[in-house]
């Protein structure tokens, strides 16, 4: 009789339907009861069913699923108890993916709204705890580094593909582009992107703000050369704009500080608003951290030594402290291409304020001054050229509708010589944003302007607002006598 229930209860040895492993310790139901497998995994024997017995698991009573995964862990629950063998694979550890850089994997955007992108793996720490990565439907002013709870290392090309794919379709304005970098062959682009892979500081702290970098800068051997760890805080003076690698040694250094504005000359004040002319030969050092600063936040800027053909036009903001640096833009002492603007910044701090249409207008009022047409040197860098193509299509705008609103026909006449007078825009800058707003049409071998009054309110209700203005009667300045030494 007993050699007969020993039979019936013979333990079988089919591998769990949840984990494949004959020695099973997920508790999950064996390949012989695939009926009866829960929802969760676990095994709901019948009353006269003999349950799978492993010699592994020794089980005094009923198992608390969940718990006891570690090998060796004892779980107690109601006075039973459970050992979990030694040396047993566990499947709920799972092994992380091996990555290595240009690796392409899905990464937590948003944390509040588990919004997982599409990154490229960049570079990562020597213990593999921190990757930097590039959100591939942003610019690369957004790369930075990851924790690795950030990082889905199982997630599949397929997961990745529609990930991209449902992304794309709302995204497709966001995604990077090159034209900032018009003039530099794929070999060139490809060397600038491997040289400026990874940025190289973190935060820069620039008086009361501390603003994240977007891009890398080649700062000074002395505060950071290749090979040096990654900066985390860069501290600079906001007046003398010197670099210090620790707070100690910037307050130090505004203790003994007396400058509180640009080293040039004032050239324009309104309110709060002041312009200093800066000569790059004359403060060479100066405006050499200039170039560092805007390369940080410029992925297309090259100027960092050579300033010395350059003027400098810095933007402030003035209170009781001094003269704070909100902008600038730099320009050639002579332009063989009538450049009036050479670089332009807003800094992150003062951006959608209208202090980048007011450089641009700035740069336009000095053109006007010296009675000639001008245009900024090329390329433009992605929110530069939306800047300017706001503020050529608003100044044009404004101008045709002035005329339209003339009674006599005869007035309502204008050609594009006489707009580029009127604004100093150049000839080429005029056409192609007539162009792109579409009222520059051609009919009968001529060229007319479609001066609709309602096209016109339309478009203009897309420039966006003035921003800060420029009162032409408060520029103090007069055109700089050069020599053609710069062109030699």
């Amino acid at each position: 009789m007993s050699g007969k229930k020993s039979e019936e209860h013979q333990p079988y040895r089919k591998s769990c339907t949840r984990c494949k492993h004959v020695h099973c310790t997920c508790r999950g139901s064996g390949e012989r009861d695939d009926a009866s497998v829960g929802s969760r995994g676990t095994s709901h024997h019948g009353e006269d069913e003999p349950m799978e017995f492993d010699p592994l698991l020794q089980q005094e009573g009923k198992v608390e699923e969940g718990k006891g995964d570690k090998p060796g862990e004892k779980v107690e629950k109601g006075g039973t108890s459970l050992h979990v063998a030694e040396g047993v694979e566990n499947p709920k550890e799972k092994k992380e993916r091996e990555l290595k850089n240009g690796d392409k994997i899905l990464a937590l955007w948003r944390i509040e709204e588990q919004d997982w992108r599409e990154v490229t793996i960049i570079e990562m720490n020597k213990d593999r705890t921190k990757f930097y990565v590039h959100w591939t439907d942003f610019n690369r002013r957004l790369d930075q580094w990851l924790e690795k709870d950030r990082i889905d290392f199982e997630c599949t090309n397929q997961q990745i593909k529609e990930v991209r794919d449902r992304k794309r379709k709302f995204d497709d304005f966001t995604h990077e582009s090159h034209a900032d970098h018009e003039g530099l062959g794929d070999a060139d682009l490809k060397e600038h992107e491997e040289l400026t892979k990874v940025k190289n500081v973190q935060k820069l702290q620039f008086g009361k703000y501390v603003l994240e970098t977007w891009y890398f800068t080649p700062l000074p051997r002395e505060i950071w050369k290749a090979g040096d760890d990654i900066i985390e805080t860069l501290y600079m003076c906001e007046f003398t704009l010197a670099f210090y690698k620790t707070k100690e040694e910037l307050e130090r250094h505004q203790k003994r500080n007396k400058l509180r504005h640009p080293p040039g000359d004032e050239i324009y004040r309104n309110g709060k608003v002041s312009v200093f002319e800066v000569d790059g030969e004359k403060s060479k050092i100066w405006c050499q951290n200039l170039c560092y600063l805007a390369k940080m936040f410029l992925d297309h800027k090259y100027l960092y030594y050579d300033v010395d053909p350059f003027l400098f036009y810095v933007v402030c903001e003035y209170d009781s402290q001094g003269f704070h640096v909100v902008g600038y833009f730099s320009k050639e002492k002579e332009s063989q291409n009538n450049y009036n603007l050479a670089c332009i910044l807003t800094l992150p701090q003062h951006q959608r304020k209208g202090y980048g249409k007011f450089i641009i207008n700035f740069s336009y009022a000095l053109s006007k001054i010296e009675k000639k047409t001008g245009s900024p040197e090329k390329p433009l860098s992605d929110l530069g050229r939306v800047s300017y193509e706001s503020f050529w299509a608003r100044s044009l705008l404004i101008k045709l509708r002035e005329m339209s609103n003339k009674p006599i026909a005869e007035d309502r006449m204008i050609s594009i010589d006489e707009l580029a007078e009127l604004t100093a825009f150049t000839q080429q800058d005029i056409k192609a944003t007539l162009d792109r707003l579409q009222i520059l049409l051609y009919s009968q071998g001529q060229f007319y302007i479609n001066a609709n009054p309602k096209i016109i309110d339309y478009h203009l209700q897309k420039c966006g607002g003035e921003g800060v203005p420029v009162d032409m009667t408060k520029i103090h300045w007069t055109p700089h006598l050069t020599s053609d030494r710069w062109l030699r």
